[in-house]
C-alpha cells in the first residue's frame, strides 16, 4: 500500500475540466484576446527566443519593468505561474503547522482554503456580511485573537465582486502586525489599487495577474510586490527556473504595451454596468455590485437556470449548494453579442418561472 502524506486524500481538488462551450463565460477570462499590435509584437519576440537556454535575463527584465512602473526596484518583485502560484507560495512561507493561522474572508477565492491545507496551516475563514461586504473590525479581531501568521483579502473579491476602499485596507493594515496579502487579480477593472500603502506598511504584499485584464490566462504569469526581505523569503519556496521563457517574453511585451488594453478594459467595464442593469430588471434576480469582469447574481432557481444555459452551450459558474453561495451564478463579461445571448436565455427562463 502506498504511504501518502497525512491529509492528502481528504483535500479537495480544483476542477479545471471543461467542455466545448458555444459561449464561455465561466472562468473570468478575456473573450477579446490580445490587441492586434500587441499580438504582432509578441509573435515577433517569440520567434527570436533561444529555446535551448534556461530562463535568466527574461525574468530579471520583467521584474525590473514591473518594479519601475510602481516606483520600486527589481528586488521588490517576484513572478509566478499566475498570481495563484504566488499565493500558494506565500501560504507555504507563512504556514508549516496548525499553530500558523491564515485568515481570509469567506466566500472568496476558493483556493485559499486549499492552499492553507497544503501548507499544513490552519485556515480561519471570516464570514462576509449580508450583501457580501467584509466587517473590517471582525476581520481584525479574528486575526489578532488567533495570532495569525498571515491575513489575506481579495480586492475586488472573487466571486462576489465587492471592493474595499484604500482607507478600509489601511485601517486593517494598521491594526494587525502579521503578514498581510492583498490579492488584486481584478484591480484593473476597478481602477483601484493599494500599492501606495506598501512603503508605509512593510508587512503588506500585493499580488496581481496577467490572466484577466491582459488576456494571458494561457501563459500563467502573475507578480507580487513587497519589501525586499519578504521577497527574499518567498523566493526560497520556488524551484530554480520556475518560469518559462515564452511566458516571460509574452508578459514583458504585454506589460510594455499595457496602454493598448485600456479600450478593452473600458469596454468590459461598460458592458458590466450595462448587464447589471439588465439583470436587475428581471424578477427574483438579485445582482450584487461588481468592480470586476464578472457579475454575481442570486436566483431561487439558479441550478435549473444553469441547466438551461448548458442546453444552449453557455458556460457560467454555478456554485450549487456551496455555503454562503447557494443559488448563485457568476457570469463573466464577454463580448457584447455574447452578453446579449446570455441575457436572452436568462430572460426567457425567468419570465417562464415566476
Amino acid at each position: 500500500m502506498l504511504n501518502y502524506r497525512d491529509g492528502l486524500a481528504s483535500m479537495p481538488c480544483y476542477d479545471t475540466s471543461e467542455q466545448d462551450w458555444h459561449i464561455k463565460v465561466n472562468a473570468n477570462e478575456s473573450n477579446i484576446g490580445l490587441p492586434p499590435l500587441v499580438e504582432e509584437r509578441v509573435m515577433t519576440r517569440l520567434s527570436r527566443i533561444a529555446f535551448a537556454r534556461y530562463p535568466n535575463e527574461e525574468y530579471d527584465l520583467l521584474c525590473e519593468q514591473i518594479g519601475a512602473a510602481y516606483g520600486y526596484r527589481q528586488e521588490n518583485v517576484i513572478i509566478g505561474n499566475g498570481s495563484s502560484e504566488i499565493i500558494e507560495k506565500v501560504f507555504y512561507a507563512f504556514g508549516g503547522d496548525d499553530t500558523h493561522k491564515i485568515v481570509y474572508p469567506m466566500p472568496s477565492f476558493s483556493m485559499y482554503g486549499i492552499y492553507a491545507a497544503a501548507a499544513n496551516a490552519a485556515g480561519v475563514p471570516v464570514p462576509l456580511k449580508d450583501g457580501y461586504t467584509l466587517d473590517a473590525d471582525m476581520f481584525i479581531q479574528t486575526v489578532n485573537q488567533n495570532s495569525a501568521s498571515l491575513a489575506v483579502i481579495c480586492n475586488p473579491n472573487n466571486p462576489t465582486g465587492q471592493l474595499m476602499t484604500t482607507a478600509e485596507i489601511e485601517y486593517i493594515a494598521k491594526e494587525i502586525s502579521c503578514a498581510f496579502l492583498i490579492d488584486e487579480a481584478y484591480a484593473e477593472f476597478s481602477e483601484h489599487s493599494v500599492f501606495q500603502l506598501l512603503k508605509k506598511y512593510p508587512h503588506m504584499m500585493i499580488a496581481r495577474t496577467f490572466s484577466k485584464a491582459y488576456a494571458l490566462a494561457s501563459c500563467r504569469v502573475g507578480y507580487m510586490l513587497a519589501h525586499r526581505d519578504v521577497i527574499d523569503m518567498i523566493a526560497k519556496t520556488y524551484m530554480p527556473y520556475h518560469m518559462n521563457v515564452p511566458s516571460l517574453v509574452t508578459a514583458d511585451t504585454v506589460f510594455q504595451m499595457r496602454s493598448e488594453f485600456e479600450p478593452q478594459i473600458r469596454m468590459i467595464c461598460e458592458e458590466r454596468e450595462r448587464m447589471q442593469e439588465k439583470y436587475k430588471a428581471l424578477d427574483a434576480v438579485t445582482v450584487y455590485p461588481s468592480h470586476t469582469n464578472f457579475i454575481l447574481i442570486h436566483y431561487p432557481h439558479a441550478e435549473a437556470l444553469n441547466k438551461e444555459f448548458i442546453k444552449y452551450g453557455i458556460g457560467v459558474r454555478s456554485f450549487g449548494k456551496m455555503p454562503r453561495l447557494e443559488n448563485t451564478l457568476r457570469i463573466s463579461i464577454g463580448r457584447t453579442d455574447e452578453n446579449d445571448a446570455v441575457y436572452r436565455v436568462m430572460k426567457v427562463f425567468v419570465e417562464g418561472n415566476p
